[in-house]
């Protein structure tokens, strides 16, 4: 195992100890609301905090990108943490959770881990040098055809300005696969696609945190990431597309042509052309 995966492993499990530690009292915990239905604890904050910590002392030089502190430091190298993805499903003892940690090198993902304490998964990438759940290597699915295939997704629940463009991308795409998930822990579910237990996803309105790991474990496990233009933008903005290589490009045709165009995309760029 890479070096830097090492402590990053050792940092997503110390975080893990501390959410296994809290769910189980869930009704002990302070809750506090960032804004409409996004919600913090005082267990994301402690899990950040232990990951950073363990980042930081191994690493002091490198730069942070976390959920709950925001950016600290300037570094060519650049930790992207989400202490804990899917705290909504968390505070409910609803059991899809995840710390997501990724490494980006001067704008390049290079180091992946996403952790799922309640179950012990342990999703790990490397760039150049493949991905892994608990030490297997992993492949995305063999899957070509959308009609064959399990898709993952995420309701819009904080802007609901796109509703109408999301229901339309959804309707076609639960009428031409055999089902669509909606787990609520966009780290996990790319984890998933990673480890071929789903076929294909998308979303939009996703932060950095969200997508850094998840992207890197794809593309490690042969599968394709792009933004709703096919490109690698997602990081930037907030929109992505992955799957197994076939499905992706037939996933990516319906949601780029129900995509909501914003100032500056391409969509609105042809339009206005």
């Amino acid at each position: 195992m890479h070096p830097m995966l090492n402590i990053a492993v050792k940092a997503a499990r110390r975080a893990g100890t501390i959410i296994n530690r809290a769910a189980q009292d869930i009704d002990a915990l302070t809750v506090s609301t960032k804004r409409h239905n996004d919600f913090v604890t005082e267990v994301d904050q402690a899990a950040e905090l232990a990951v950073i910590q363990i980042l930081l002392k191994a690493f002091p030089d490198h730069a942070i990108l976390a959920e709950e502190s925001g950016a600290q430091g300037k570094s060519d190298y650049v930790w992207i943490i989400d202490p804990l993805d899917g705290t909504t499903n968390f505070i409910h003892g609803f059991p899809q959770y995840c710390v997501s940690i990724g490494l980006q090198h001067k704008g390049a993902m290079t180091q992946a881990v996403v952790y799922d304490p309640g179950r012990n998964e342990l999703f790990t990438a490397t760039r150049g040098h493949g991905a892994y759940l608990n030490d297997r290597r992993m492949r995305v699915s063999k899957r070509t055809q959308l009609e064959d295939s399990l898709i993952g997704t995420g309701f819009p629940f904080r802007d609901f300005k796109h509703m109408n463009e999301y229901v339309t991308t959804l309707r076609k795409v639960m009428a031409q696969t055999v089902g669509v998930r909606r787990a609520g822990a966009a780290a996990l579910d790319l984890a998933y696609v990673a480890a071929g237990r789903l076929d294909g996803f998308w979303e939009m309105g996703l932060s950095p945190w969200d997508m850094a790991a998840g992207s890197l474990l794809i593309q490690e496990s042969g599968g394709l990431v792009g933004d709703f233009d096919g490109d690698s933008g997602y990081l930037d903005s907030g929109r992505i597309v992955a799957g197994a290589p076939k499905v992706f490009r037939h996933l990516l045709q319906i949601v780029s042509a129900h995509r909501p165009a914003e100032p500056g995309d391409r969509k609105t760029a042809r339009a206005a052309g």
